[in-house]
């Protein structure tokens, strides 16, 4: 694919991330610094399909870059992942003059933006907006550092009623096939547990954990699990300790979407800032189907054929850590 990129259309994929607004904005502002005309896609590859695409201007992005969710909405999109959907969505493209793409998601959307121009014409851009921390190719997506903020916030609160009433609490946190923000939040905030879907939870072993603790009159225990957990979640977790250990305090506490929302931290917004920076400078340098990432402070790009297929790996060191320090 060697040519010269004259319109871009940007759109929000998935899963929403704090921060996306803030890549939107860079990413509008970069195109036209360049004199590069730039569309918003609306409601992802669901606004490709029915032709709600929209030209952005300088002002569209005014007063986002602090907002959470996404102005351009999100929707899954299953007509997309049919041929004759993304024909549809070429077409509907090319009515407009747009030939490349910037698409702000997780993996699921960059194996739609790989398909698609695999066999269209469109250059397309990645940029890994997702809480869950889950693509290889960067050392963190946006939307991540905003999550465990969130979640570490709320779990501090729980540890202060935990100490009150002397209860082991077990927080569910997001994270359905990776569990980078159990890890970071269960780390920041002194969890005595962490259970997480890269690593095998040893229930016997968890018990063992408690009963010795309770022996030794450590009656405040925390334990963060993440939702795609083997043992099934917070709830699941809570069921088998009841029944082996009937006599523990034992409440749950889901934290679910508000790990979602809300204002997006400095580094999520210096990240997504530099990322759609970076997505259209790519564009008119000719890096087509790329993931823009940032690995040791430096900016990395990755295949779209890659990314969508390497997933970030969770080193042993970590989970050390955390037994370790909750001992």
């Amino acid at each position: 694919m060697n040519k010269k990129v004259t319109k871009i259309g940007v759109l929000t994929s998935g899963g929403d991330s704090p921060g996306m607004n803030a890549a939107l904005r860079a990413v509008v502002r970069t195109a036209l610094y360049n004199n590069i005309e730039v569309f918003g896609i609306m409601r992802g590859y669901q606004g490709m399909l029915d032709d709600d695409i929209i030209p952005m201007h300088s002002r569209s992005v005014s007063n986002i870059i602090q907002r959470g969710g996404t102005i351009l909405k999100t929707a899954r999109c299953k007509e997309f992942y049919e041929p004759e959907g993304r024909k549809i969505a070429y077409e509907n493209l090319k009515k407009h003059g747009i030939d490349g793409l910037v698409i702000i998601g997780g993996d699921g959307s960059f194996r739609g933006a790989q398909r698609f121009s695999n066999e269209y014409d469109i250059p397309c851009i990645g940029l890994p907006g997702t809480i869950d921390k889950d693509i290889a190719g960067t050392d963190f997506t946006i939307g991540f550092d905003t999550a465990v903020n969130t979640a570490v916030d709320a779990i501090d609160k729980i540890r202060d009623t935990a100490d009150a009433h002397d209860r082991l609490f077990i927080i569910e946190v997001m994270g359905r096939d990776a569990g980078y923000i159990a890890l970071h939040s269960g780390i920041a905030t002194g969890a005595e547990h962490v259970l997480i879907p890269e690593t095998k939870t040893d229930i016997e072993d968890l018990v063992d954990s408690l009963e010795e603790k309770e022996s030794r009159h450590k009656l405040v225990n925390m334990i963060v699990v993440a939702e795609g957990d083997e043992t099934g979640g917070g709830n699941e977790v809570a069921d088998i300790i009841r029944k082996r250990m009937p006599n523990l305090d034992t409440r749950v506490c889901i934290l679910g979407h508000i790990q979602r929302g809300g204002a997006p931290s400095c580094l999520d917004r210096l990240i997504a800032s530099r990322m759609g920076y970076a997505a259209v400078e790519a564009l008119i340098d000719g890096k087509f189907n790329m993931m823009i990432g940032i690995v040791n402070n430096r900016l990395h790009y990755t295949p779209l054929d890659k990314a969508v297929k390497a997933k970030q790996r969770v080193s042993d060191e970590w989970m050390k850590i955390v037994k370790i320090l909750a001992s």
